[in-house]
Parts: C-alpha cells; structure tokens; sequence
C-alpha cells in the first residue's frame, strides 16, 4: 500500500509538473522571456563572460603564455603611482569631454537643417552619413596622411596663404596631436548623431509648431519649449552611446598616434593594448581596462536618472 501510494504521489506531482511547464510555455509574461533567452544566452557568452574574465585576470599577474596567480589589489596599486596612466585617463576624460559636446553641438544643427525642406534633400542626408560608414581605420590612415610633418595638406594651403613659413608637426606636437585626433573623432561621430537626432525630429508633430506659430513664438522659443523637450529622450539615449564609443575609442587613435607623441594621446583603451598586447602583462592591462567601469557606468547612470526625472515629471513614474 505505500509503494502504491508513493507511486500515485509522484504521479501527481510530474502530473502538476506537467501542467505548470505547459502554463509557463503558453504564459505571456514568460513569453517574452522564453523570446529574449537566445539574446541572453548570446550576452552572456560574449559579454558577460569576457567582461568577468577581464577583471579576474586584473587581480592576476598573468603575462602572455602564462597564466599567473592571484595576487589582489597589486596591480591597481601599481596603477595609482604611474604616472602614464593617469595622464591616459586625463586623455580619456579631455578626449570624451570635447568630442562628445561638439558632436552633439554640429549633430542637432545638421538634423534642424536636415529636417527642413531643402532640394536635395535626400542626397544631402547620404552624404551627412559618408563620414560614419567609412572603415574608422581607413579615416584614420587618411587624417593621417592628412596631418603628415611633410605632405599636409593643411600645411601645405597655409604655406601657399602665407600665414606660416614651414609645416606644422601636427602629429609630431602633444596639444596639436590631442586636437587632431579629436577633430578626427568629432568628424567620424556627427552623423551619427545628426541622422539619430534627425529620426527623433520626424516624430515631432509639425501642429504644435503651427499652434506656437499662430501664438506669435520666435524660432528659439519653438525651438525651447517643443523641440528640445520632446528631444530630451533621445538626446539622452544617442549621447550616452556616443560617450560610451568615445570614451572606449580605440581604432582611431591607435592607427593615427599609437598614443604618440610621449603618450599624449595614450586613451586608457590604447594603453591597456599597450600593455597587456604588446608588453605582454596581461594582468596590468586588464586592470587598467577595468578601471574604464567606473566611468562607464556613471555615464549610463547619469542617462539613466536623467530620463527617470523626465518620466516623473510628465507623470509616467506614478503607480
């Protein structure tokens, strides 16, 4: 009689077992979740799990062809009295700073010109792209060239409008170094940012302008009161990706300055290359690698809270 029992005990329980798999199979909320496992599974792999063997390996003294032991905080300590990677993190932050403001700055007036109606309009909106579906790597051979002590063609024009005597050492010069690959980067990232905020500036109803016409508002006060706060949203969203690819920017300055001259255009992603590729202490790269997390996540954070508020203010946040 027990055996018996115990039998139609578990009978019962696969039997309920059954019925909950076919409910959560057929579930919606679990639905989308059953929709978003392969992209998970895809993150994690790699992702998450490159991400996570990155910052163990920073707490590692491995080097290429060995992998090292566990030695704690050594290499972030090493890290805090070297003076090259603090002047790489100046880069970094001076190198996001400028470029992130005057991309958004050349981006938002090419999307309000691009919005309105122009002739060729549409040729006009291709060739806003050119700059960013270029291969960064031949942009960056073609600044390069660009920029060169002897063949500039910058240096070159100036020559000919007399304002210097002799070429400028563009790449040769730490500040002049710092500003070109910045007006390179600045270059490269705008049409991102004018075609993303030209796509939010289609969504923008034209009767509010025509209401606010009527009312007697000047083009700053449309611009003010309709098209900056319905703007707010992608703003927010486009300019975190842009300081996040800025701030991570690697191809463009490795193939102009390689972080020349005298480190001065070193970005914490180049010299973690430097180090860990090239040096071959993979411990100390991924560490400094690591340290980029910080900043990374105060920026989404700031993105982040920045469109919690906005949602509170319109009313979106209460239950």
């Amino acid at each position: 009689m027990a055996d018996i029992a115990l039998d139609h005990k578990a009978g019962t329980l696969a039997a309920r077992a059954a019925a909950a798999w076919e409910r959560l199979k057929v579930n919606r909320n679990w639905l989308g979740f059953w929709f978003m496992l392969p992209a998970m599974a895809f993150l994690i792999l790699f992702l998450a799990y490159p991400l996570g063997l990155g910052i163990w390996i920073s707490f590692t003294d491995a080097r290429i062809g060995r992998a090292g032991e566990f030695i704690g905080l050594e290499n972030y300590q090493w890290l805090t009295d070297d003076s090259i990677f603090w002047l790489s993190v100046f880069n970094t932050l001076l190198y996001t700073a400028v470029a992130s403001v005057f991309k958004f700055a050349i981006g938002l007036y090419l999307a309000l010109l691009l919005n309105k109606n122009l002739p060729f309009k549409a040729i006009l909106r291709a060739l806003v792209l050119i700059p960013f579906i270029v291969p960064t790597v031949l942009s960056a051979l073609a600044f390069w060239w660009i920029f060169d002590a002897q063949f500039s063609i910058v240096s070159w024009a100036l020559r000919q409008l007399g304002v210097i005597e002799q070429n400028i050492n563009f790449l040769g010069d730490a500040n002049w170094a710092r500003f070109c690959v910045i007006f390179a980067n600045i270059w490269r990232g705008v049409p991102f940012v004018a075609i993303t905020l030209l796509a939010g500036l289609q969504t923008v109803q034209p009767s509010l302008y025509e209401a606010a016409t009527i009312d007697g508002a000047t083009r700053w006060q449309m611009f003010r009161y309709i098209t900056y706060p319905l703007l707010t949203p992608i703003i927010a969203v486009v300019m975190t990706f842009s300081v996040l690819f800025t701030f991570t920017d690697f191809q463009l300055i490795w193939a102009m300055t390689r972080g020349g001259p005298v480190n001065a255009t070193h970005l914490m992603a180049t010299l973690s290359y430097q180090r860990a590729i090239i040096g071959g202490y993979l411990g100390e790269g991924a560490a400094i690698s690591s340290a980029m997390i910080p900043f990374l996540l105060t920026a989404i954070m700031i993105s982040w809270f920045g469109l919690q508020r906005r949602k509170w203010q319109h009313g979106e946040a209460h239950d």
